[in-house]
């Protein structure tokens, strides 16, 4: 800390009542260096050097922003603890998820009061005797990370695989627990994925091994409970850097699938549960823009895929002839409704789909009969649950709203009768009947309809007094659902409308929506957006001078973007582990996902795509102009956007901006991607954004 920062802390410990000029902010130093781009371009980029993590003074640098951080909302500080104590006390803290069958077991998951993680648990079908299979509040004792995956069982369900990532890289330890004896096994396969699938003979395990440096998933390996592990087999390694492989089990249990993907490609090799020492067989070979997915279902193979049909739809094969060449269709391609996911049952077929941006659940019986689970919202989320059983007539699945918390239904798909099993029940006196929710549509500049999804309470008047908060995602065909988040209510509660963003580069609207909003059409993701904002305001949802928005990792690039484009549109922005130094990444292979990428993002090698991805750059195209105030949070360990991208971006910032809005920078320094592991130390996070906003908005 700086010695003037360090002595106004004192001071300010001291002196709460002492009126003081605003601590002065940080100022990473600067150090001439150029990026090369291998066609010659170059960038200069004097916060490179931040990017070593081993460095002291790039530790100091991040220790630094947070304290300044932490100094600037010290007058929320009451008000953050307000909101971390609604938030944590709307949640039932002893809490359990619905139990799941599985052969001759239920499955769950239970929270004790107090507790930052969960009981994994199980049961006899039938009993209420229950079985502790990983105590995972005891083993994260003495982390300040922890996240555990309980894995697969073996066939004869006495044996399960549990993973552990202790640091947020996402890179895991694989270890296998006796439910008989409750002995650890010795076998320990370390510095993996936790992806993994057993076969047939309770001993066999297939598991995938990253890169070291990229940690690009590119190995699938063969261990036998109780061998060396420098015995095991390596059974696939993915040579193009532009695809990862993963592992899965059918749900027949019949075969072991090895899946080899990108973005515009997929690949899948099988192998018998029953026989893992046999060579895998490739399923379809792999060709550029072929995407597809299967499973297994009695004398056939059913198959998503987009041959032909951008919207993807369902086709089968023989189990003996896989190949592209014997594909028939199943159910034909649309243009108005894109096939998200099919579950496969003895006597139906059961498939996601998504129309006017709202899931859809249709259902197939044994005499080819469709019928579709029927919904009530406006707008809403609904997708599949647990459905491991295939000899059995109920589906599980989930819904809710941005006013209805998360229901888990079962559904008898001949009878159709629904019966709702649980719905998330939130404390502190919340009722849904107390909240709107609307989709509207907001009109692009090139007349694309962009549809928004919004939820406020029944108090707000629409008449452009509101503060409003506009959260977007848009990229990686990942559609953003009208789902219900009970943190939310802190903001709704105060007079918020929070709104989402449905904007291009999801896949609300189909395939096509996603590739509109990608590669040299990416820009239709921020404009999008824009227009979505201005639209908010045109119709009197929002007050023009307290418009807020917000995204993360990909998402953060969107709100990086708008920062630059329509600065003066937004009162205040949260950058949550922001993508913002596009160029500089997807030029170094070295790093997490890069490679993998150039089918999203484009290839800065290819001169074209280059100069199209550093027009929109956020960190690039930062300018001399007055920015509105800032929230930016990273993750010292995260392995998706490092956490130089947001560090850097702050930065610069700092230097080029004109005004004198804040401009904050958090690094959680034990965390990775998705924040801190504890159900309610990330709720920390939120409650600092939630006051950073309320002071924008009080300050208006």
């Amino acid at each position: 800390m700086h010695s003037a920062m360090r002595l106004l802390f004192i001071l300010g410990s001291l002196l709460p009542n002492l009126v003081m000029a605003d601590p002065i902010p940080p100022s990473a130093k600067r150090i001439p260096y150029q990026v090369v781009a291998p066609h010659g371009h170059t960038r200069d980029d004097p916060y490179y050097w931040l990017r070593n993590r081993e460095n002291p003074a790039v530790i100091s640098y991040l220790n630094e922003e947070n304290n300044y951080t932490s100094l600037m909302l010290r007058e929320t500080e009451d008000l953050q603890k307000d909101l971390f104590d609604e938030i944590v006390g709307r949640i039932v803290q002893d809490d359990s998820s619905v139990p799941y069958r599985e052969n001759n077991y239920e499955y769950y998951r239970r929270y004790r009061k107090g507790d930052s993680y969960p009981l994994s648990c199980r049961r006899r079908a039938g009993t209420q005797e229950e079985e502790i299979m990983f105590d995972i509040p005891s083993m994260a004792k003495g982390h300040k990370f922890y996240r555990h995956r309980t894995g697969e069982l073996s066939s004869n369900e006495k044996i399960v695989a549990f993973s552990t990532d202790t640091r947020g890289r996402r890179i895991y330890t694989l270890r296998f627990k006796n439910l008989v004896t409750g002995e650890i096994l010795p076998d320990k396969l370390e510095h993996v994925t936790g992806n993994h699938a057993w076969a047939n003979d309770n001993k066999t395990v297939f598991y995938t091994r990253q890169d070291p440096e990229t940690l690009r998933s590119y190995q699938v390996y063969k261990h036998v409970l109780g061998s060396p592990v420098q015995d095991d087999i390596l059974v696939f390694e993915e040579k193009d850097e532009t695809f990862r492989c993963y592992v899965y089990k059918t749900k027949s249990g019949r075969f072991i699938v090895i899946g080899s993907s990108q973005t515009l490609s997929d690949e899948f090799l099988l192998i018998e549960a029953d026989r893992p020492n046999d060579k895998p067989r490739v399923f379809s070979p792999r060709r550029r823009n072929l995407e597809y997915s299967i499973d297994h279902a009695g004398d056939q193979f059913l198959i998503r895929t987009n041959k032909e049909a951008p919207n993807f739809r369902l086709m089968s094969c023989p189990l003996k002839d896989t190949s592209e060449e014997n594909w028939q269709e199943v159910i034909p391609s649309r243009d108005d409704v894109y096939l998200s996911s099919v579950e496969v049952f003895r006597d139906f077929l059961v498939v996601t789909e998504r129309r006017n941006a709202l899931n859809r659940i249709r259902i197939r019986n044994a005499e080819g009969q469709w019928h579709e689970v029927d919904f009530e919202e406006p707008a809403y989320s609904a997708s599949l649950g647990v459905n491991v059983e295939m000899n059995t007539e109920i589906l599980r699945f989930s819904f809710e709203s941005m006013r209805i918390p998360d229901s888990t239904f079962d559904y008898n798909m001949r009878t159709r009768e629904k019966s709702l099993l649980k719905r998330q029940k939130v404390l502190g006196g919340f009722d849904s009947a107390n909240y709107r929710t609307e989709r509207l549509d907001a009109t692009a500049k090139d007349g694309t309809k962009i549809p928004i999804s919004l939820v406020y309470h029944k108090s707000v008047r629409r008449d452009g007094t509101a503060p409003l908060y506009l959260y977007g995602y848009g990229s990686y065909g990942s559609s953003m659902s009208a789902g219900f988040r009970a943190s939310m209510l802190s903001l709704i509660n105060r007079g918020f409308v929070y709104a989402i963003a449905h904007v291009r580069g999801g896949q609300e609207h189909g395939r096509q929506w996603y590739e509109d909003g990608k590669l040299m059409k990416k820009k239709n993701t921020f404009t999008d957006f824009i227009d979505c904002a201005e639209h908010l305001v045109k119709e009197q949802y929002a007050d023009t001078h307290r418009l807020f928005a917000g995204g993360g990792s990909a998402g953060g690039l969107l709100i990086g973007a708008i920062a630059n484009m329509r600065p003066e549109l937004f009162r205040g922005l949260i950058a949550d582990v922001p993508f913002v130094d596009v160029v500089t990444t997807m030029l170094d292979e070295t790093i997490p996902l890069t490679t993998f990428e150039y089918d999203e993002w484009g290839n800065p090698s290819e001169e074209e795509a280059y100069h199209y991805m550093l027009s929109y750059s956020p960190y690039d195209n930062i300018a001399a102009v007055d920015y509105p105030a800032l929230l930016i949070l990273a993750g010292l360990h995260d392995s998706q956007v490092q956490y130089w991208e947001p560090a850097k971006w702050a930065a610069r910032l700092r230097h080029r901006s004109t005004g004198n809005n804040l401009l904050l920078l958090k690094t959680n320094m034990t965390a990775g991607h998705g924040g801190s592991s504890g159900r309610f130390d990330r709720f920390r996070d939120t409650a600092l954004e939630h006051a950073f906003l309320l002071k924008l908005a009080k300050s208006k």
